[in-house]
């Protein structure tokens, strides 16, 4: 019997194990960038056996995709409640602007130029794995709440009218790699997007 109190290491399995694996290629995205990204540099880092990874991923292109997108979805933009569509509007896109401007350098001078050579599909394909769906389900509650408050018609309003000032706000990230102005944000919602969607 043991005396030295430490306790024993225990196993990581199921989705601890897949999400381990995820935040080691993620970090290994950051700090060594996609072409030096290797299978089993980030088997080391996330310290278990390359046979793990390739039982989840065949190849570093998926691995990169998958790491890309876990990280997305584990470290989500606030969506706020100020009590007007402009105030969620700014302070959403603000959010998002700011906090989402690391996310993109990394998918964009890491990631998306390799995947786009190596991995066989388009670039909307990539695009759409990295960034997801234009308007999720959160945003889409966003807009609910203003339809409630009687600020926005969502039957009379297209959806690409909806997806406009995130996906403006995505370009501007995309082409700056740095965080969005605010007056840029302000344009947005002022100048091009509450004009066509005020009742």
């Amino acid at each position: 019997m043991s005396t030295s109190g430490a306790k024993p290491s225990q196993r990581r399995r199921g989705a601890d194990l897949e999400a381990a694996l995820l935040d080691a290629a993620w970090s290994e995205l950051v700090d060594t960038g996609f072409a030096k990204l290797t299978m089993e540099s980030v088997a080391a880092r996330a310290k278990t056996g390359i046979a793990v990874l390739y039982r989840r991923w065949a190849n570093k292109d998926e691995l990169v995709l998958a790491a890309l997108q876990h990280y997305r979805d584990s470290h989500p933009v606030d969506l706020p409640d100020t009590g007007s569509l402009r105030g969620d509007l700014l302070a959403a896109l603000t959010g998002m602007g700011q906090e989402r401007a690391s996310f993109f350098t990394t998918a964009v001078t890491a990631g998306l130029s390799g995947l786009l050579a190596g991995s066989g599909l388009s670039p909307a394909q990539v695009r759409e794995r990295i960034f997801g769906h234009h308007v999720a389900d959160r945003v889409r509650a966003l807009y609910e709440r203003a339809e409630s408050r009687g600020e926005i018609d969502l039957k009379r309003t297209p959806p690409a009218v909806l997806d406009m000032p995130y996906d403006l706000v995505r370009h501007d990230l995309f082409l700056r790699l740095a965080p969005v102005p605010t007056a840029r944000i302000r344009s947005i919602v002022d100048d091009l997007f509450l004009p066509l969607v005020e009742r």
